[in-house]
């Protein structure tokens, strides 16, 4: 550890490195170049622009989208900006409207900018079909955006229309999907896994042997919840599920994971991070950055600038530099077996 005061935030991924470990999440507010930029401005590490893929039927998806933002009873809360801690996002989404060379001279323009702000905006793709995957890839390669995020982990794969999405659950399709990207493709790639599997850190496996420069854990889940005044299903349907509950569930993958495949592989976390103290929980547990999507998507911008705020007085009260963060907690655990007795409140439920 440094024991001088820290103020340098930067991350290692790969060949890249980020100003700090906060990096927005893809979203409906990234849309458009205005959105990209504030979170940048606002002092962002890096940006990931809203995903797309050349469906029909996820563009058209996007304009079937719905929210709520829902409180630790299921509660529907008022959507002002200003979230209790609490909340989780129950939403069905889809993907950019735009067609694909609009989207790419966006992206282009949107890194170009972050470039400016010492930042990066990275170009996100969430594959239909892989012959056009990788056509797609390529053309975001040749445009000079510096770095790619391949989805193929989005939440909403089964429910969305046929060949809109693909959702992948297994090792050896990770690995064939990472290969082949890699293949075609020299720039920075990060894969984006599902939380809808028990083979998470065989697929990280998978996708760090076949070349991805790291992987993001993990996408949410997806969920029903019952209106109990209607009686109906709430957004009508299935829908894509985070909140904080979900940062604990993260952090076992990230450990689990860690503990296979090594510690100087890089990886991302996501869902789940609400505050700067969020972003260090996940990075304790072995995360090297943070994605924050819901948050910020319900919490505006100023979430972005409180929560480094919020991770520079942590490191400076710990004196702590940011990569002394990565895996403390992760490296720490221990078995049942090695734990000692701490409470034996159950003998409170057993006769006397």
């Amino acid at each position: 550890m440094h024991m001088d005061k820290m103020n340098n935030l930067n991350v290692k991924i790969g060949n890249n490195t980020l100003k700090n470990p906060l990096i927005c999440g893809s979203g409906e507010h990234f849309i458009e170049l205005d959105g990209i930029k504030k979170a940048i401005e606002a002092g962002a590490g890096a940006v990931v622009i809203k995903s797309i893929n050349e469906s029909d039927a996820a563009k058209v998806q996007l304009e079937k989208t719905d929210y709520s933002l829902l409180g630790s009873n299921h509660e529907k809360l008022t959507w002002d900006f200003n979230p209790p801690n609490d909340a989780s996002l129950f939403n069905r989404s889809g993907l950019h409207p735009k067609p694909f060379t609009e989207w790419l001279e966006l992206a282009k323009q949107a890194d170009l900018f972050a470039e400016q702000h010492n930042s990066y905006c990275i170009a996100s793709l969430i594959p239909a079909s892989l012959d056009k995957m990788i056509d797609y890839a390529r053309k975001i390669e040749k445009a000079g955006i510096r770095i790619l995020e391949v989805n193929v982990g989005a939440p909403h794969g089964e429910e969305a229309a046929t060949g809109a999405i693909l959702l992948e659950r297994e090792a050896t399709r990770i690995k064939e999907i990472t290969g082949a990207l890699r293949k075609a493709v020299k720039m920075p790639l990060w894969i984006k896994l599902t939380g809808q599997s028990q083979e998470i850190p065989a697929m990280v496996k998978a996708a760090k042997d076949a070349g991805a420069d790291t992987v993001t854990l993990m996408g949410r889940y997806m969920a029903f919840i019952p209106d109990i005044e209607t009686q109906k299903p709430m957004l009508g349907t299935h829908a894509a599920y985070g909140g904080p509950w979900a940062l604990p569930l993260t952090c076992h993958w990230l450990v689990k994971t860690r503990a296979q495949i090594g510690r100087n592989y890089p990886m991302l976390a996501t869902n789940g991070a609400r505050t700067g103290n969020d972003i260090i929980r996940f990075m304790l547990s072995g995360a090297t950055a943070v994605q924050m999507t819901s948050a910020i998507f319900t919490g505006g911008y100023g979430v972005i600038n409180s929560a480094i705020k919020e991770i520079e007085e942590y490191l400076d009260q710990h004196k702590m530099n940011i990569s002394d963060l990565i895996g403390v907690a992760a490296d720490q655990v221990q078995s049942y077996a090695e734990q000692e007795n701490q409470h034996e409140y159950w003998r409170e439920f057993t006769p006397k």
